[in-house]
């Protein structure tokens, strides 16, 4: 079983994940320089994962900004995360937003909408 964790910095989020406790978290703004290297090793650490998953595998996902090219890596790794949900192993998916981003609020929503994953809408207040 493997940890990953990469600290945030001011253009690529937090990313922890450790497949023995089944917790990914995901924080803060999403816009590096090269999205697909950014998240490589978190989608072929999930990959690895999928083969022996934990349940409920818990997913928090928290992010102030991310850009489109992120967003595509964002439904990579929803989509890796569905594929261990079908396997029949249940996923939980934390969409955390603040009151007054609803851009956040909707991006959740749709990527609820292309993903057959059931997303927890969590509103949170400013700092």
């Amino acid at each position: 079983m493997e940890v990953i964790t990469i600290e945030s910095s001011p253009k690529t989020p937090s990313i922890k994940f450790d497949s023995k406790q089944g917790k990914l978290e995901i924080k803060g703004r999403s816009i590096p320089e090269n999205s697909v290297e950014f998240y490589k090793p978190l989608v072929e650490s999930l990959e690895r994962y999928a083969s022996a998953p934990t349940t409920p595998t818990q997913v928090d996902i928290q992010l102030e900004y991310f850009n489109t090219a992120s967003s595509k890596c964002i439904l990579d790794v929803l989509k890796r995360l569905e594929t261990i949900h079908r396997q029949g192993n249940q996923v939980i998916i934390n969409w955390y937003y603040e009151e007054d981003d609803e851009d956040m609020r909707e991006a959740g929503e749709d990527y609820q909408a292309i993903v057959n994953l059931t997303f927890n809408m969590q509103q949170v207040e400013l700092d």
